[in-house]
């Protein structure tokens, strides 16, 4: 795979607070990137310093192929770090003109990018006319004026109603279906989930986790239990090494598991022992069971 972007070590401290703590990763191109963590978990910083606007303490990062300087490899990369900031009177063609000249690319891409975001029918409307949600999605079209090797999102769904949410997740995936390579930051376990293939865990600024976000979601799964018999259950779960952690909660067993065991094995092998089931279902962790375990036990 063709390496995008890689992050060795990286560090920033403001003065006591360390925001970023001996972070790395890489990013492979063609796939959609999720930073997940809280407020504060120094997702934006770090954005900032791949972005040459926030210095690095200590660490490196390098674009590409590793011999390309930031500023060269910021021309194929394109971002919304901040709230859209157009100018008010001006409407989406004549703002996108002004972008296309500053980032000396032709003005020819401007309805193609309209059409992608949606945006093509209210191309002669004024910035101030248009609605966050409209607004978030021109910034888009702008950032993909130069056609970006990787599109850089910092929480692009903040502030968005349901509606507004649903569309930038949707051109998400269409810019992502056409090759581009997208890195975005988010506190939304459920942006994630739905529109990242792969997703680096932080929390205060350290990495918890990096990896695809079906391999974070390929835990065994659990089984929800209940019977006459708790107490009997719960010992003779216990005692079998296929288990982990075993819970009590309002009369229902939650027990999970660390090997793979269908419902039916466990069935029959509870019944041998003399034990029969008035409940049984088994789950799969949501990622965000599997996020509360990682920052819980970190």
């Amino acid at each position: 795979m063709e390496t995008i972007l890689t992050v060795n070590h990286l560090t920033k401290k403001f003065g006591y607070l360390t925001a970023v703590k001996d972070l790395s990763f890489t990013i492979e191109k063609g796939n959609v990137y999720g930073i997940l963590g809280p407020n504060g978990s120094g997702k934006s910083t770090t954005l900032g310093i791949i972005l040459n606007v926030v210095n690095r303490t200590s660490g490196d990062f390098s674009w590409f192929d590793g011999n390309t300087s930031t500023h060269e490899a910021l021309k194929k990369v394109g971002a919304i770090i901040e709230r859209p900031n157009f100018y008010p009177y001006m409407t989406a063609i004549q703002n996108l003109k002004l972008v296309c000249k500053i980032k000396e690319v032709p003005d020819t891409k401007i309805q193609e990018k309209l059409e992608l975001v949606g945006l093509w029918d209210r191309r002669n409307s004024k910035f101030k006319t248009y609605s966050l949600g409209m607004k978030q999605r021109l910034a888009i079209a702008s950032a993909l004026l130069n056609d970006p090797e990787i599109l850089i999102l910092d929480e692009p769904t903040n502030g968005l109603d349901p509606q507004g949410i649903h569309q930038i997740r949707e051109i998400i995936k269409q810019i992502a279906s056409q090759g581009t390579t997208i890195l975005l930051a988010s506190h939304l376990l459920d942006e994630v989930e739905k529109v990242c293939s792969h997703v680096v865990i932080l929390r205060k600024g350290e990495n918890l986790y990096s990896g695809p976000v079906e391999s974070m979601l390929a835990s065994h799964g659990f089984f929800e239990l209940r019977c006459s018999d708790l107490d009997k259950l719960k010992e003779l779960l216990e005692k079998n090494a296929s288990f982990g952690k075993i819970e009590n909660f309002n009369g229902t067993l939650t027990a999970y598991l660390k090997e793979e065991m269908d419902a039916e094995s466990l069935n029959k092998m509870l019944f041998e022992k003399g034990i029969v089931l008035s409940h049984l279902v088994k789950r799969k962790e949501s990622l965000e069971e599997q996020f509360l375990t990682l920052t819980k036990n970190n």
